[in-house]
């Protein structure tokens, strides 16, 4: 891959940027604000950085990494990623984006509602269960000894494996999770989520957004979906 579109410039989408120019990609990025409020980053992102409009970073490269809110979904341009390789960072938050009758209820998970949001989008659902701050500080070069993996989970084992490749110049392994319908193993509140991440899993959570990461596994993430249990979606408070 030589180049990627990302469509968010927050927390997430600015790691991943970040990381691939690092990798010799070169980086189309596009936020709801217009590429004039991303002049800075791109600066910072240097010559591989380039911001555009939304649907021009829907069109870069082979993939697109969606790092928005839930809620910002539907007001994406009708059809803008259909038959794309979609990377969605997305997670639902109640306290951010409202309650959503089909997630509280469980009848779905994120994944399948974004499905849903997004038709003709060939989605993996990746980068959602770490903190941004942890994605530079556990990037390693492929084979090292200290190398971390990600979950990814989606319908399309081309898909997947476009998305396990580019992961992978990242600086991570994956561990397919299976299928939209199973990405909940890795949500909010799961034994795959940021937590295990943390070189302190107790931490508290007011200090979790300062406090340093530590490797996991592919073993060890394995471990973790494998264990993981379903959580009461309505209880959530945040």
């Amino acid at each position: 891959m030589s180049t990627l579109g990302i469509i968010g410039s927050g927390n997430i989408g600015t790691a991943i940027a970040r990381l691939a120019v690092a990798a010799n990609i070169d980086v189309v990025i596009a936020n709801s604000r217009g590429p004039r409020s991303l002049t800075g980053l791109v600066e910072e992102l240097g010559p591989r950085a380039t911001a555009a409009p939304v649907e021009e970073a829907a069109r870069a490269g082979e993939a697109t990494v969606l790092s928005i809110p839930l809620t910002a979904y539907s007001s994406l341009p009708e059809g803008l990623l259909r038959g794309r390789t979609v990377l969605d960072t997305g997670n639902y938050y109640p306290f951010r984006d409202g309650r959503i009758a089909e997630l509280d209820s469980e009848e779905m998970t994120t994944t399948e509602l974004t499905q849903q949001l997004l038709p003709g989008a060939v989605l993996v659902k990746a980068f959602n269960n770490i903190m941004a701050h942890h994605i530079p500080q556990l990037a390693r070069p492929t084979g090292a000894g200290d190398r971390s993996a990600l979950p990814i989970a989606g319908e399309d084992p081309g898909a997947k494996a476009r998305a396990a490749a580019l992961i992978d110049r990242l600086g991570f392994d994956t561990v397919d999770a299976g299928t939209p319908a199973e990405s909940w193993r890795f949500e909010p509140e799961s034994g795959a989520y940021t937590r295990i991440y943390l070189a302190d899993p107790d931490v508290p959570p007011e200090q979790m957004m300062q406090a340093p990461a530590a490797p996991v596994s592919a073993e060890e993430l394995r471990a973790a979906l494998e264990g993981s249990r379903r959580v009461k979606v309505a209880e959530r408070t945040f």
